[in-house]
């Protein structure tokens, strides 16, 4: 049989699928996918998790003089997430009435530590200099009170020309890198990651350039599509140093890959700090395969990976959208299984760093589609529940240790923010707070008075 021609004919049908693979999805991610297929991938998942996603701490109790405590009891209760769980917040203080406002913002603040901020131009100025700040610091704030880290989304975009914006080309330009200024610094503290531009590799696409924008397109195209691009990055820049800028696309092929590759200044230093991945997936879920596939093609540029815009649906998938696209039990089972697959995968990869979904609520969801946590009524969908379950059960620390005779106590738990208490008889109780942070010594001393 080894020189069976037969087998020579499948030995080089099998090469030349590996070199297809290889050419498709990148050297790295094919030779880690071959290794491991979809299944495997799934079920080696909490093995990657406990290794990046977790860190080892000491918490040292000591008396007024220095000295270890034994027997001391140690509360340790995680309170964030390192990782950013997100999901847009379009219509906080839009719904209809009181009740489905109270449960919208109180399921948000429950399950989520990040939040997406509507800043689309053509909503967000209605009107020439009068853009709705004072709107979007109210949830700015509300979201800070609550732990709740932001982003604004996005500050370029040609999806479609505000109404009173001129004809000249020029002043479009100037007006354009004068809202990116306002927009950045006027937030400065409260807002600080935003995703600079947006779809950046398929922005001449002709429902954008013929009706939607054709302004802002026109002007794009004259500047060129990457010389625009640099510009509203270098402008974001300035306005915020500090800040976190994404380049943020639906495009997972090497056509972003190559618009990536090209965001650098004067000096060859890259413009952004993170990419940010689309991951709509209306026709249905993305294949574990593919959901690695992707990262590790983008992980290569060596910053962190958001997936920003998520959607998997509780209805009707693929195909014309039906009116009205209703949620059915069926479709919340298969949401609910499939978002966990997806979440645990993401949260398995080293370079993921954030997930957001698209919408909270399948109230006056994007494209008026089923996908969100909360049905149109703000009752939990079964995906809130076992997202819940993962994200403050499953992936979150809460345990008590008690010190030996060193005064020490071990611990293990995933990256975040802690509050610990210890406790020992006869004295009040002491609560520091402490982050548990990966590659630090993480070496944490409480001193009982």
């Amino acid at each position: 049989m080894k020189n069976h021609p037969y087998r020579q004919l499948w030995n080089v049908f099998f090469l030349m699928n590996v070199l297809l693979v290889l050419i498709l999805v990148g050297f790295p991610a094919a030779v880690f996918c071959a290794e491991l297929p979809d299944d495997e991938l799934l079920s080696g998942a909490s093995q990657r998790i406990e290794k990046h996603r977790m860190a080892d701490a000491v918490i040292s109790v000591v008396d007024a003089l220095g000295n270890p405590v034994t027997g001391a009891r140690i509360s340790v209760e995680q309170t964030r997430h390192a990782f950013l769980f997100g999901c847009n917040i379009f219509q906080w203080g839009r719904l209809p009435n009181e009740t489905m406002e109270t449960a919208y913002r109180q399921h948000y603040a429950e399950l989520l530590n990040y939040a997406t901020l509507p800043f689309y131009w053509n909503s967000y100025e209605p009107r020439r200099g009068e853009p709705m700040h004072e709107r979007t610091e109210k949830i700015a704030r509300w979201c800070q009170e609550h732990g709740i880290l932001t982003k604004g989304h996005p500050l370029a975009w040609n999806m479609g020309d505000p109404r009173w914006l001129p004809d000249d080309l020029d002043e479009i330009h100037h007006l354009q890198m004068a809202r990116i200024d306002d927009c950045v610094s006027r937030f400065v503290g409260l807002i600080d990651r935003w995703d600079v531009v947006n779809e950046v590799t398929h922005y001449d696409r002709p429902e954008f350039v013929n009706n939607r924008s054709p302004k802002i397109s026109a002007m794009w195209k004259r500047t060129g599509q990457i010389e625009f691009t640099r510009e509203c990055f270098l402008h974001a820049r300035k306005a915020g140093p500090k800040a976190t800028l994404l380049i943020n696309d639906y495009r997972t092929d090497p056509a972003f890959e190559r618009v990536i590759e090209q965001l650098v200044d004067d000096a060859n230093n890259r413009l952004y700090d993170v990419i940010g991945i689309q991951s709509h997936m209306h026709g249905g879920p993305w294949p574990s395969e593919k959901i690695w596939e992707v990262c590790e093609r983008f992980a290569r540029f060596g910053v962190p990976l958001h997936f920003t815009e998520t959607t998997i649906l509780s209805g009707r998938r693929g195909g014309e959208r039906p009116r009205p696209w209703n949620s059915t039990p069926e479709g919340e089972v298969f949401q609910a299984r499939e978002a966990v697959r997806f979440y645990t995968m993401l949260f398995s990869h080293p370079a993921v760093e954030a997930i957001t979904w698209w919408d909270f609520s399948d109230y006056h969801a994007w494209q008026e589609a089923p996908a969100g946590f909360l049905r149109k009524d703000m009752t939990p969908k079964p995906m809130y529940d076992e997202l819940k379950k993962l994200i403050k059960g499953t992936w979150w620390t809460k345990v008590t240790l008690t010190t030996g005779v060193d005064g020490k106590g071990n611990l293990r738990g995933f990256l975040g923010e802690y509050k610990i208490t210890v406790s020992i008889d006869g004295k009040q109780d002491v609560t520091k707070e402490f982050t548990l942070a990966k590659g630090q010594p993480n070496q944490w001393m409480i001193k009982m008075e």
